[in-house]
């Protein structure tokens, strides 16, 4: 168990590090409904074994576990299982870390709980953020990658979704600093499309909102199900504390 709360805190930093935007743009708002849509979930669980999982890990997730979408262990083995062939298995990568560091210039973080380690009170939540950044990212030929991303500026990782997406450029604007005349301040005026993609740009938001509900899901799978019984249990509580009210007044009433 010790050993396990240390992987996962390490897991956490990690994650917190690798995905911390160095300034970066306003977050887009995820759409949460997608979070009750069973068929979000599921299709989200497959973008993100087909994309993701080829260099992330999700070292505390088991493959099984996504029964709780509505998946069978069939459905699981027959069309997201590609590095083992045990349902019960961990949803780990055989990427080598080290090599992994020299190739993107550090270790793709484990995402099992991305979705809860990045949020910001300032910006928003977590899924905010990576449905932001999902969906952001540009060409930039003087990447090492070829890529770059407005929630995440130089970020190392390349934009592994652009056939759905197609390839665009940001364009940028100099403008004068609302703060300080004398300088001025790259400002972002929007996307061109270079290349189509497999999907038109409501298609992709859809399929990234999708995996960002996945991903929320993961970090917490048993969410629904708290939320739930914390409403029962003060329910009861409340129930409670009026029966104990009226009875302390049965009790106090030939003494007052």
């Amino acid at each position: 168990m010790k050993k396990f709360i240390l992987s996962l805190l390490a897991s956490l930093a990690m994650a917190t590090s690798a995905f911390a935007a160095g300034g970066g743009i306003a977050w887009d708002k995820f759409p949460a409904d997608k979070l009750n849509d069973v068929a979000a979930l599921q299709n989200g669980a497959k973008l993100f074994v087909n994309y993701c999982l080829n260099c992330h890990s999700a070292a505390f997730m088991r493959y099984n576990r996504m029964r709780d979408i509505g998946l069978t262990e069939q459905q699981i083995k027959d069309n997201l299982m590609f590095a083992t062939d045990k349902v019960g298995d961990l949803m780990k990568v055989s990427l080598d870390a080290r090599e992994a560091k020299e190739w993107f210039g550090a270790t793709p973080p484990d995402l099992t709980v991305i979705a809860r380690s990045r949020a910001d009170g300032a910006k928003g939540s977590g899924a905010d953020y990576l449905y932001t950044y999902l969906r952001t990212f540009y060409r930039d030929d003087t990447k090492a990658t070829g890529w770059n991303n407005l929630a995440f500026p130089s970020v190392g990782m390349p934009h592994v979704l652009w056939e759905l997406q197609g390839q665009r450029v940001a364009k940028f604007a100099e403008e004068k600093d609302p703060h300080d005349a004398s300088k001025t301040v790259h400002v972002f005026k929007g996307f061109e499309q270079v290349t189509p993609g497999k999907m038109d740009a409501a298609q992709f938001d859809s399929a990234m909102g999708d995996l960002v509900a996945y991903l929320q899901w993961m970090g917490e799978p048993v969410q629904k199900q708290r939320v739930r019984l914390g409403v029962a249990v003060l329910i009861f509580l409340g129930l409670f504390t009026f029966i104990a009210w009226r009875l302390n007044a049965a009790y106090w009433k030939d003494i007052k």
